[in-house]
């Protein structure tokens, strides 16, 4: 009889995008490209796509936890994501559950705010739930630049501030933050910082101007968790997750009128 092969596992604790290009789609997408299981427990139903949020549908708080509840019953969970929480309750609800199940399972926490198009994907009244109550928990955070000006409560314009943001948020909550650069001006790349509380380490890619980038904030912290899962270590986790999806970006394909990454493609 035929030995099956084992292969990790990785949860992803996030909204699902109805266009497929963010969310848990992109989280699956992330976690099959690179040879991971992708768990799910679904925290709201969106109808969108790349323009536009049109609606939200929130899950209730106590089926997120049944969610939660089966998965870790079943699986032996290696890493897990969370993505698009929306709500204080929701926050709550993971947070509590993880407490009792994931002890020592690395935490990668991507605090998702707003979408690409604009629309918002965080309430106002859940920021103070998520700063006290899960990103204290997470082994890294992955906020883009304008969530750490968020979490931090200042504007953050060039590599300098992104630098010092890293190191901030660490001092904050305790855990390691790679702060996602985006276009930098003055470099002309894409550059991310990450901040372990012992060194600092500059993650540079080409910047492909007018790229679809819908998802791929979504597909770096899925990418990392894959890494983590995997057992590589966070600095070797961070690079090979950056390198992923800037092969995303740069073997996009194009779906109807709307550029969307390409996992399959890209580098690993």
């Amino acid at each position: 009889m035929r030995r099956l092969r084992s292969r990790p596992a990785a949860l992803s604790i996030a909204g699902s995008d109805s266009g497929g290009g963010a969310g848990l789609q992109a989280d699956w997408a992330a976690f099959a490209a690179l040879g991971v299981h992708g768990l799910s427990a679904v925290t709201c139903l969106t109808a969108q796509n790349p323009e536009a949020v049109r609606g939200v549908l929130p899950c209730r708080a106590d089926f997120l936890r049944a969610q939660l509840e089966a998965v870790f019953e079943a699986f032996p969970v290696r890493a897990i994501k969370t993505g698009m929480l929306y709500s204080a309750a929701l926050i709550r609800t993971t947070a509590e559950t993880l407490a009792r199940h994931a002890a020592g399972i690395p935490l990668v926490v991507d605090p998702v705010m707003v979408a690409t198009s604009g629309s918002r994907l965080l309430k106002p009244a859940a920021l103070r739930a998520l700063t006290e109550e899960l990103l204290p928990r997470a082994t890294v955070i992955t906020p883009n630049r304008d969530e750490a000006s968020v979490l931090l409560g200042r504007p953050l314009r060039e590599l300098a501030d992104l630098r010092e943001a890293a190191r901030g948020l660490h001092g904050r909550f305790g855990c390691a933050a790679l702060v996602k650069g985006g276009h930098c001006p003055e470099a002309g790349e894409a550059v991310d910082v990450l901040w372990d509380g012992r060194r600092e380490l500059l993650l540079r890619a080409p910047f492909h101007s007018g790229a679809g980038a819908h998802g791929s904030g979504c597909a770096l912290a899925a990418a990392l968790a894959a890494g983590l899962a995997r057992g590589d270590s966070l600095p070797r986790a961070v690079r090979r997750a950056k390198a992923h999806v800037s092969g995303c970006i740069a073997h996009r394909v194009r779906v109807g009128r709307h550029e969307t990454l390409n996992h399959f493609a890209a580098v690993k």
